[in-house]
């Protein structure tokens, strides 16, 4: 499975899932909450989770869904899929990619995607995603950004943006060019929440390993970016021996329906 999505998320991904539970932020429930209201989940219904990791957003999402919502997680990395079953054991997981996902057609009531969308074929993933919806079907995805209007987390982004070349971001819009053009589903809409992962220095260190560019690089390259990051947060003003670091994100939530077929 994991020869068919992009190279980099298949290796960093498959090496770091424990620094990944570690190191990832969980979602702040106003956005989660704000999700589940414009994707019209109600008792019964079916929704898909694509690209769920080891969990972190599909932990916040369940404990909000009302009883008798039937989640079925779809994740193409091997580890990542044994992390997310030790951790989520009561939710439905198989093996299986945005691009071909294995649901019959018109299935499922409304599908999600955290920290996700920007590693897929977009034109592919949102016409298997139309496949399996049934009519009037949503669509939601959310991100964590770093919030870099804080200096220090300004100072890390850019230690470790150098690195990340040609990969697959959020930031690059990139994503976006496959809602501008598909006709299967009406225009995104958008909000906005504020966030803080709380936690030790090494939590940070965790986050900036998980990250799929970082934890494929080789071990020597990978340890001396993590010094890099070490000298920041034992340097600089903001972090500056301090047990715990406020790391803060903005969350970013989209929502879209899906048209009914003519």
């Amino acid at each position: 499975m994991t020869e068919q999505i992009h190279e980099i998320a298949a290796k960093g991904y498959q090496i770091a899932p424990e620094a990944y539970d570690r190191g990832r932020p969980a979602y702040p429930l106003d956005a989660v909450g704000r999700l589940l209201q414009e994707l019209k989940i109600g008792a019964h219904s079916v929704v898909v989770e694509l690209g769920p990791g080891t969990g972190k957003f599909t932990q916040v999402f369940t404990s909000l869904l009302p009883a008798g919502t039937r989640v079925i997680a779809i994740e193409p990395v091997q580890e990542m899929r044994k992390k997310f079953a030790s951790l989520m054991p009561s939710v439905e997981l198989l093996a299986g990619r945005a691009e071909n996902i294995p649901l019959a057609e018109s299935s499922c009531d409304a599908v999600v995607s955290a920290q996700a969308f920007h590693w897929f074929d977009g034109p592919a993933a949102l016409r298997e995603i139309y496949r399996i919806l049934k009519p009037g079907g949503t669509l939601g995805l959310i991100w964590n950004l770093r919030d870099e209007s804080v200096d220090w987390v300004a100072r890390l982004e850019q230690l470790t943006q150098v690195h990340r070349k040609d990969v697959p971001t959020y930031k690059s819009g990139r994503w976006r060019q496959a809602f501008e053009q598909t006709e299967l589903f009406t225009p995104l809409q958008r909000s906005y929440s504020q966030y803080a992962h709380v936690g030790s220095p090494e939590t940070v260190l965790d986050r900036v390993a998980s990250s799929s560019y970082i934890a494929a690089m080789p071990e020597a390259e990978r340890k001396a970016v993590l010094e890099q990051v070490r000298d920041l947060l034992s340097s600089h003003p903001q972090t500056k021996g301090k047990p715990t670091i406020e790391f803060p994100y903005v969350t970013h939530v989209f929502w879209c329906e899906c048209k009914k077929r003519g």
